[in-house]
């Protein structure tokens, strides 16, 4: 067992919790839930000794081993995504290296043999394991060897999720671990914590995550923690039945305090009943007081201005291709958005939902096909990793003033105060929120606007339970037009009136809400849907004729040709920065911009040629 004892965590005059006691079973499947700012993730730290509480201790057996997958990373390596799962073990990658640049010339030295001795013991095991992790977590084979730099925050996690449970430690710490999962390699995590031999504590807002993986329930709110021994959906039964009960008692207790009360003040005007008068009163005051549970109805204010009248319709796409080098995304998409209509964008994860919305904001463009935004379109867009782009130097008020006009200056800490920031909260760094204040701060700076087309990309990534009806109710009171990308049924269960299907390159209208859809489609879920029809095979790919080996490896001559003047430039950029004397010419910004676009066009031409080698090989 572990056990929490008397833990005690304040930060200035808010405390988070206090007189917090818990027991864990090494076996416990547990989530751990409440709103956003209630401590969750530091509890978690606090157990993984990341952090200490102020006071109180926590006690665990010795020897055991604990896995903690941190909600946010910074993994800086060369290193490539097998190697930085396996960097778990030192002593197999350092084994795997030596074997790997042995030449067979050379002679099998002491060390040498040592290697191949604990590649054999254990590294090969080790290397296959983590392979099946990482493919279950959505890495293709090609992947594996590519170095972790080249892949975005979300797929660094799932490698620091695969390095984790390749150490196969006793309990895991998993905090917010689907956030960066699609529904597939969800329903893959699901079916390996079912079959985990040891115990875990998951902080999940993913309601079929925590229905599918636990069975006990941990809930912090008001500074003090709750045990529901049960999963999650009994667990919201008996958080109504407990919140009636102890109703109930507080209002018999009040009633008691009453009637004690009235009795002492009777008293107290007879001098011979003086002293039973102040006995009673000590006998009140020795009575544990029942306080109802004020801090649940504490929950951010979100509520969106009239939006400004715009014309007939307010986004058009016509003839929409998308492409990344070879590979085809949308394959001339038409889709048109009306003034005041309400639309959900569905379908398995790598359809394009993401690329059709970035292309109707105008945030990246087409390849094809032509965008026009309708007549006085005021966009507000939340993009998936619209958070994690906030700047982590600013303090809150600060990136609200970044995103706000001029004349709404005066009206900032007001906005931020509906969100939950108030006080000397603005003045903390972007740096230090959990990613659901991350999240409550990024739809804070959308109110900094006047809106009548809204398009949320997944926006209630990070965001809790109660958050996200308060998002719910605020959207289904806003009279612009809306476009949301989710893949959350509650969420979208009478949101929209329309729901476009991303299929095949292509889109498929249905005019109804979600539940409408999934009738139609005949799918109990978006899960269902994402996973696509039963013993479904995808067609094989044609072989590529000789006119079509022969463009493709054109195309690569160019782009190699491209990617070596670019590294070219980068580096005379990268040497001049070296010198002391370049920060002293005017321009050394402009040359710091330039070196940051430079590095995005190389990251794009090694996308292109990696896509085009892929499809040579496998042609």
């Amino acid at each position: 067992m572990i056990y929490l004892q008397d833990l005690r965590v304040q930060y200035g005059d808010r405390v988070l919790f206090s007189d917090l006691d818990c027991s864990i079973g090494l076996n416990d499947k547990i989530g751990l839930v409440g709103q956003n700012g209630t401590g969750k993730s530091t509890l978690l730290k606090i157990i993984a000794g990341e952090i200490d509480a102020q006071t109180g201790r926590v006690e665990a057996p010795k020897n055991i081993r604990i896995g903690y997958l941190k909600q946010m990373l910074d993994p800086n390596t060369s290193q490539c995504v097998l190697e930085q799962c396996l960097s778990v073990f030192p002593e197999i990658v350092q084994a795997r290296k030596k074997i790997q640049s042995h030449s067979n010339t050379e002679v099998w030295t002491d060390e040498d043999h040592e290697a191949l001795e604990i590649w054999h013991d254990r590294g090969m095991e080790k290397e296959v394991q983590a392979i099946k992790l990482l493919r279950g977590l959505g890495f293709s084979q090609d992947d594996l060897y590519k170095p972790l730099s080249q892949f975005s925050g979300g797929w660094q996690m799932r490698v620091e999720l695969a390095r984790l449970l390749l150490e196969e430690p006793d309990i895991l710490l998993l905090d917010e671990p689907t956030n960066h999962l699609d529904i597939e390699s969800i329903i893959w995590f699901e079916s390996y914590l079912r079959q985990f031999p040891g115990g875990f504590i998951l902080i999940s807002h993913d309601k079929d995550f925590l229905r599918n993986s636990i069975s006990r329930t941990l809930e912090i709110e008001g500074g003090k923690i709750e045990d529901y021994r049960v999963g999650y959906d009994r667990y919201l039964e008996e958080k109504v039945q407990r919140a009636a009960i102890k109703a109930a008692a507080y209002q018999n207790q009040q009633k008691f305090i009453a009637e004690k009360e009235k009795v002492i003040n009777k008293f107290r005007a007879k001098a011979s009943k003086a002293a039973m008068a102040q006995s009673m009163m000590k006998q009140l005051d020795r009575i544990e007081r029942i306080e109802l549970d004020e801090y649940q109805d504490r929950a951010f204010k979100l509520r969106f201005d009239p939006a400004p009248r715009a014309g007939a319709w307010v986004l058009k796409g016509e003839g929409i291709n998308k492409s990344y080098g070879p590979k085809e995304v949308l394959r001339s998409v038409d889709v048109t958005i009306e003034r005041g209509e309400r639309v959900a964008f569905v379908g398995q994860n790598g359809q394009g939902k993401s690329t059709l919305v970035k292309i109707l904001v105008k945030s990246i463009p087409a390849t094809a096909g032509k965008v026009e935004h309708g007549y006085q379109v005021a966009l507000g867009y939340y993009a998936q990793d619209q958070s994690d782009a906030l700047d982590a130097s600013r303090t809150l008020l600060q990136a609200i003033e970044d995103a706000a006009p001029e004349s709404k200056r005066t009206q900032l800490r007001s906005i931020l105060g509906a969100f939950l920031f108030s006080g000397e909260e603005v003045d903390k760094k972007v740096s230090v929120l959990s990613g659901g204040e991350r999240a409550r701060l990024a739809l804070a700076c959308l109110l900094t606007h006047p809106i009548n087309v809204l398009v949320l990309d997944e926006p209630t990534n990070h965001l809790d339970m109660a958050s996200k009806q308060v998002l719910k109710e605020a959207l289904l009171a806003y009279d612009g037009a809306l476009v949301v990308v989710s893949h959350d049924r509650d969420f979208l269960q009478g949101l929209t009136n329309k729901v476009i299907e991303f299929r095949d390159h292509q889109v498929f209208e249905y005019l109804g809400d979600i539940n409408y859809f999934l009738d139609k489609r005949n799918a109990q879920d978006l899960r269902e849907v994402s996973r696509g029809p039963q013993g479904e095979q995808a067609a094989p790919k044609p072989k590529l004729d000789y006119e079509q080996r022969k463009k493709l490896n054109r195309q690569l001559t160019y782009l190699e040709r491209d990617i070596e003047k670019l590294e070219e430039k980068i580096q005379q950029i990268e040497k001049d920065r070296a010198e002391v004397s370049f920060y002293d010419d005017p321009n050394h910004k402009a040359k710091l911009d330039e070196l940051e676009t430079l590095k995005q066009q190389l990251q794009q031409k090694w996308n292109e040629w990696e896509q085009i080698s892929k499809e040579l090989d496998e042609g």
